[in-house]
């Protein structure tokens, strides 16, 4: 990869960036294996094309569509398999015929263009019809509203009620999942079955319900008494503290080591001249 493909304007998910976003997405592709395997599956606005190569490992077929020609050249030299394709498209012109594809997977798209009747129009002609629409958005109350930001890729937004408003009506049933990254601590009932844990990268994402605990927390009483739910503690503050701490550390075990100590030697005589050069 040269430099001009790490130049990132962070319009697409890309797999040299690796953040917040990288676990927003790693997780909504990881979560979408169970209704996707041994299924046809359109993957819409596939950009890169990691997430189209990871859903490939369990679908019977995959398809990544994208606007853009240039990504889709790309994702063809970098992902090959006979069971995945990528095409020249968008989501209000995909490039499948009617009645096609089993789950159709929309990430992070529909916010990108203002054509959203249109949109869920073309996803119910290609869908079979019993079919599965999996769609991402950005809540704009709290992704631009309350932060006071602008994502200058974004053409419109929607607030939770439009986006299940779009959805109800154009199916029959619609559920909505809530996401947030959180950087914490996991504490979840031992019998706790219905839980799954993704952990991974972009070339492959594994889903375990057996997660081994470094801690094992107790409630006894001889009394009836409510077990917790599952839990996690977000410490993206402390998190922020720690990565200030280790920065400073870094900073002093600099400012001690011989090397700074010679360099601030090697360096006073011109210091001196500069000071006087101002006077």
């Amino acid at each position: 990869m040269d430099n001009k493909d790490l130049q990132w304007t962070g319009e697409r998910m890309e797999t040299h960036i690796f953040d917040s976003s990288t676990l927003e997405h790693l997780h909504r592709y990881g979560l979408c294996f169970e209704y996707t395997k041994n299924k046809t599956v359109l993957d819409i606005a596939s950009g890169e094309g990691y997430g189209s190569n990871l859903l490939s490992y369990y679908a019977t077929k995959v398809t990544g569509v994208d606007i853009s020609s240039e990504t889709i050249d790309k994702a063809r030299k970098k992902y090959t398999k006979e069971n995945l394709e990528f095409l020249n498209g968008s989501a209000t012109n995909i490039p499948l015929p009617s009645d096609s594809v089993d789950v159709v997977i929309s990430f992070e798209t529909i916010e990108h263009h203002d054509e959203h009747e249109k949109m869920m129009l073309e996803v119910k002609r290609v869908l079979k019809t019993d079919g599965l629409l999996i769609i991402s958005t950005p809540d704009k109350l709290n992704y631009t509203d309350i932060p006071n930001t602008v994502n200058p890729f974004h053409v419109k937004e929607l607030y939770v009620n439009e986006f299940e408003g779009l959805l109800k009506s154009h199916f029959s049933n619609v559920s909505l999942c809530n996401q947030k990254i959180v950087y914490g601590s996991l504490i979840h009932p031992t019998n706790f079955e219905t839980f799954n844990y993704f952990t991974g990268n972009y070339s492959q994402i594994v889903s375990t319900k057996n997660i081994e605990p470094l801690y094992v927390i107790g409630f006894a009483s001889d009394n009836s008494f409510n077990s917790p739910p599952i839990s996690i503690f977000d410490g993206s503050s402390a998190l922020e503290n720690i990565f200030k701490k280790i920065a400073d550390d870094i900073s002093i075990k600099y400012q001690e080591s011989a090397t700074f100590k010679i360099g601030r030697i090697l360096t006073s005589p011109f210091k001196f001249i500069k000071s006087l050069v101002k006077r």
